[in-house]
């Protein structure tokens, strides 16, 4: 499964530690793969990392580019005279992955369009190779309907398919815009919502945040179901 955003910062990393977390509970051999990580030095832990401290380390966790700039992946790599990172690779990493593993997650960078290359290669183009469901992880609050509703027409024209979103941050207490959200997601995506990550859940011991983390996806999902807060079910 691809998993992209509808933006930057909008919690794709924990939700991808969510479902690691379920997969690895339910019994599946777990792998996730980062095709770019930007904005981290050469020493610091990335996306990757997060995603083993949270779920576990018996998640294999593949990162296949790093640039230190907080930019997107092509501009990254231009900007720092590394070699950017293909589609091909991508693609063929995931491939290996799935020759090993039941559930691969390949976690992009930003939203679903950012550039990986000088050519305009994006994560859509992954998952196409792939012919993998891609999952969209949005924010609960104002204006995320439109950029979910964009998205979504984007992997509609590529003839991609929609998994599903999910609330990647979903507040305690929900303003009246994250409430009604939850009722409108779905229609913007054209897909089932499937997921709320609770705000703040990076930041929970992770044994607390694997023992809950199936609580906080649907079935499709390796979840339990019953995650939305009450009074929004």
């Amino acid at each position: 499964m691809v998993v992209t955003g509808t933006g930057t910062g909008v919690g794709k990393t924990v939700t991808t530690a969510a479902m690691a977390a379920a997969g690895l509970a339910a019994g599946r051999s777990v792998a996730v793969l980062k095709p770019a990580q930007t904005g981290v030095a050469e020493t610091e832990a990335g996306d990757v990392a997060e995603v083993r401290r949270l779920a576990g380390e018996a998640v294999t966790g593949v990162e296949l580019a790093r640039y230190p700039e907080p930019l997107a992946p092509a501009t990254a790599a231009r900007r720092s005279g590394l070699p950017s990172v293909r589609p091909e690779e991508v693609a063929a990493a995931a491939q290996e992955l799935a020759a090993r593993h039941q559930l691969v997650l390949v976690e992009g960078a930003g939203g679903l369009l950012v550039h990986l290359d000088a050519r305009g290669a994006t994560l859509a183009d992954v998952a196409g190779m792939l012919s993998a469901p891609v999952l969209v992880v949005a924010e609960a609050g104002l204006g995320t309907l439109n950029a979910t509703a964009l998205t979504a027409e984007a992997l509609r024209t590529r003839s991609l398919h929609t998994a599903g979103v999910v609330i990647g941050s979903m507040p305690d207490a929900p303003d009246l815009a994250s409430r009604c959200n939850v009722e409108d997601l779905p229609r913007a995506a054209g897909a089932a919502l499937l997921g709320a990550v609770p705000q703040g859940a990076g930041t929970m011991d992770p044994a607390e945040f694997r023992a809950a983390a199936a609580s906080w996806l649907s079935p499709e999902l390796g979840g339990k179901g019953g995650f939305l807060p009450p009074g929004l079910a």
